[in-house]
Parts: structure tokens; sequence; C-alpha cells
């Protein structure tokens, strides 16, 4: 094995075990997507019927897939917070796993030669 080959083995190795190190320290992971709203309550007298700043929430819905098909529900503000950082960190673990399997695909095509 030459050492220019060596080395693409060597950084694709550096690069799985730093992907390994981010997906590590991840404690929530959440897929799906969280919208923020206000809405009126429909009573006549309330001032949210005319003053948009002054409509009632603000209420979060958290969407996502289960069992494939696509849930609602809504979830109180302390749940948004986390379920934010949930859905970022799922994102970003993806991304990773992307790059996990570019990596390991670089390793197999330059340790093992192809059929021609």
């Amino acid at each position: 094995m030459s050492r220019r080959t060596e080395q693409i083995i060597q950084k694709a190795h550096t690069r799985i075990a730093a992907i390994h190190d981010a997906i590590h320290v991840v404690d929530y992971l959440c897929s799906g997507t969280l919208l923020g709203h206000r809405t009126r309550c429909g009573k006549p007298g309330c001032r949210c019927a005319t003053d948009p700043d002054a409509r009632h929430g603000p209420y979060y819905d958290w969407g996502h897939m289960r069992a494939g098909k696509l849930v609602h529900r809504r979830v109180s503000p302390e749940q948004a917070v986390v379920l934010r950082i949930a859905i970022a960190n799922y994102r970003k673990v993806r991304k990773l796993l992307l790059d996990w399997e570019k990596e390991t695909e670089r390793i197999i095509d330059t340790e093992l030669p192809r059929n021609s």
C-alpha cells in the first residue's frame, strides 16, 4: 500500500472518529417541525378579534412522522424549547451520518480494488 493511500485511509478514520465524538454528545433527538403561532379566540368582544398584537399564545405545534403517518400535537412552551434543540440535533446527526457514509466509501474505494 502506498504512502498516499495510507494517508487517505488515516484521514478518513480520523474524520469518522470526529463524527463519533460529535454524535456521542447528543442527548435529545427528534425529527419533525415545530411551529409557533398566535390565535384569535372567536369572542367578538375580545381584543384579539381586532388587534393582531393581542392574539392569544404563543401556542406550539409539533409535526412528525409516526408509523408512516404525519402526526401533529400541541406542546407546552417548555417542551417547545427542548424540541427545538432535539430537532436541530436530529438534523445535525443526519448530516453527520451522511459524512460518515462518504468517509466509509472513501476507505472502501481506497483499500479494496474495484472489479473492472
